[in-house]
This record gives structure tokens, C-alpha cells and sequence, in this order.
């Protein structure tokens, strides 16, 4: 199998890094609710970079690690997709205003990248070294695919909170109001924390457990690192214009979540199945290598995941749930409207 040339691998993150810094930079200088047309234009954007980059690793490495990027993206992405619902969530306990949401999403993606850069790097060494840890996520995964097809969403949506924010709320001197993004401010003489702050920390606590659902979903389709951590950084950008671009879509896809369950299954069962081809663990099959159990070829894995999120999608919005979920998001956003213009 060919290998990248480290030249392109250097320039890859060089270029990446550099279009990371703008977008962060211009959500600093401009802090702003975005159009449909702004955000739809950013994702368009992000999504035909996504697909340059897979077009030029096919070219430098050839078809299998081109699928396995594409393979790795779309699962990336979709589970980002997911993300976005318990940010929305996150957005509404904490009564942020939507002027500074961009802010707290940019942030929220720069923790995400760093986590996950982090577990990256533990994971690929971990592989090299044991490739019994293969069982263990697949085992993972599997019990991971279990909770999402059983999580009814009851309760992010109760608003429980917790335990750390918790404490944070009674240690902390706090904010009734916000101030911008800082993280702290001044009220009649006193230096406080902002209710951000607390933002942040829960985005942070997201991201974390996000963290690991996805990286070893990941290395289910490669244990190129360099795959999965591109994988992952086209899969968070442009995640912030999505989430202003969906809105109330985002409600509307009542079957994602059991969709998700499918594909991380669905990886779960290929990385077992790829741990019994390297298995090197005495007492299984005497230390031997499992013939019997087939390689699920990268081609066939995109098709699963694709397909999968294909039909989940349309299914959720030709659902009667979809449709009365459509409804009940334009009935919220007039009501926020209304209550806007009120207070002006």
C-alpha cells in the first residue's frame, strides 16, 4: 500500500492550522448571528475541502486509504452531527445569546481538536504496541452502538446537571449575567466569573466523552494516524456554521441516534473480527491468528455507513415525528421571535 509523502502530510496540517486560525479569528473580530446563506455557503465550503483532500489522497495513497478517509469522515462527521444536539441542549440551559453562541462553538471546537489530537496519539501507540486493545474497543463500541440505540435523549433534555458544574456553581463567585465571552468581569468593584465560564466546562466535559465514543470508531476503519486526525479536523470544521444551518432541522432527525448505533455496531464488530486476524492472546485459539474471520474491505465499510445515514435521514424526515418535530421547532422560533421583538 502506497505510503504519503511527509512533505503533503506537513503542508496538510500547515494548511489546516492556518484556515482553523482565520475562522477563529474572524468569530473574535466579529461576533454575530450568521445567515442561512453565510452558513450554508461555510459548510458548502468546508464539506468541498473535505472532498478535494479525499481526492488528493487517492492520488498520493492510492484507493485504500482514500476510502478509509472518506469511510473515516462521514463517521466523523455524523458523529459531530450528534454533538451538535447536546450543544443546542447546552445553549439553552445556559441561556446563552446567540450573539456570542459562534464563540462558544469555535472554543468548543478548538477543546474537541485538542482531546482528540491527544487520544490520537495515545490510541496509535497503544495499537502498535498491543494489538489485543483491538478486542477491547470493538467490545466498546458495541456496548457504546447498545446506550445510543437505547438513549431516548430524557435525560439532556430534563436539563440534569453535572455533578462538577455543580460544585463549580457553589465554589466559584458568579455572574448573573454575561459578558461577552469573558470569563470573568467586574460588578460594583467585584471581580466574578461569568456564567461562560461554566459554558465552557460543560462543552469541555462534552467534548471529552465525545472523545472517546469517536476515536476508537475511528481506528475501526484505519490505524493510519494521520487518516484519523485529518478525519476528525474536517469533520469539526465548518461544525459551527452547521449548527446555525440546521436549526430546527437538527430536531427533525429523529433517527440519527439509532442510525449511529448501526455504524458504531457495525465497527464494532469489524475491529473484533480484525483482532482475531492479528490476535496474538494465549488463550484464545492458542495465540493463533483466527482464518475464519472475515476482513470487512474499506469499500464495504463506506457503503454500510453511508447508506446507513442516507436512509436514516430520509426516513426521519418523511417520519410523522419528523414532521410534528418540524412544527414544534417553527412554533419555538416564532415564539423566540416574538419575545424578541416584545423586550425591543
Amino acid at each position: 500500500m502506497p505510503t504519503l509523502p511527509l512533505l503533503f502530510e506537513i503542508g496538510s496540517f500547515a494548511v489546516l492550522g492556518l484556515i482553523l486560525l482565520a475562522d477563529l479569528l474572524m468569530v473574535l473580530k466579529r461576533p454575530h448571528i450568521p445567515s442561512m446563506k453565510e452558513s450554508g455557503l461555510w459548510v458548502g465550503f468546508y464539506v468541498a475541502l473535505a472532498l478535494v483532500f479525499a481526492g488528493m489522497m487517492f492520488v498520493f495513497a492510492g484507493p485504500e486509504h482514500g476510502g478509509q478517509f472518506v469511510a473515516g469522515w462521514v463517521t466523523e462527521y455524523s458523529l459531530s452531527i450528534d454533538n451538535l444536539f447536546v450543544f443546542i441542549i447546552i445553549m439553552a440551559r445556559f441561556m446563552v445569546p446567540r450573539k456570542l453562541q459562534q464563540g462558544v462553538l469555535m472554543v468548543g471546537i478548538v477543546i474537541a481538536l485538542i482531546l482528540r489530537g491527544i487520544f490520537i496519539l495515545l490510541g496509535a501507540i497503544v495499537i502498535e504496541q498491543f494489538s489485543w486493545v483491538f478486542y477491547i474497543f470493538g467490545v466498546f463500541l458495541l456496548w457504546t452502538a447498545y446506550k445510543q440505540a437505547k438513549d431516548d435523549g430524557g435525560d439532556e433534555e430534563e436539563g440534569a446537571e453535572n455533578p462538577l458544574i455543580a460544585k463549580l456553581r457553589k465554589v466559584l463567585p458568579m455572574s448573573e449575567n454575561y459578558d461577552g465571552t469573558k470569563l470573568r468581569t467586574v460588578v460594583d468593584g467585584k471581580r466574578l466569573f461569568t456564567p461562560m465560564l461554566i459554558v465552557f466546562v460543560t462543552i469541555g466535559v462534552t467534548d471529552l466523552l465525545f472523545a472517546v465514543d469517536s476515536i476508537p470508531a475511528i481506528f475501526g476503519l484505519t490505524q493510519s494516524a494521520f487518516i484519523v486526525f485529518t478525519a476528525n479536523i474536517f469533520a469539526l470544521m465548518g461544525l459551527r456554521q452547521l449548527y446555525f444551518l440546521l436549526g430546527g432541522l437538527m430536531n427533525q432527525l429523529v433517527y440519527l441516534k439509532h442510525a449511529l448505533s448501526i455504524i458504531l455496531a457495525f465497527i464494532g464488530v469489524k475491529l473484533i473480527f480484525h483482532a482475531m486476524h492479528v490476535n496474538e492472546i494465549p488463550f484464545i485459539n492458542g495465540g493463533h491468528h483466527i482464518e475464519w474471520a472475515p476482513e470487512i474491505p474499506t469499500f464495504v465499510s463506506l457503503a454500510v455507513i453511508v447508506g446507513t445515514i442516507v436512509v436514516a435521514v430520509g426516513a426521519s424526515l418523511l417520519s410523522p415525528a419528523g414532521k410534528q418535530a418540524k412544527i414544534d421547532a417553527r412554533l419555538a422560533a416564532d415564539a423566540e421571535e416574538n419575545a424578541d421583538s416584545t423586550s425591543h
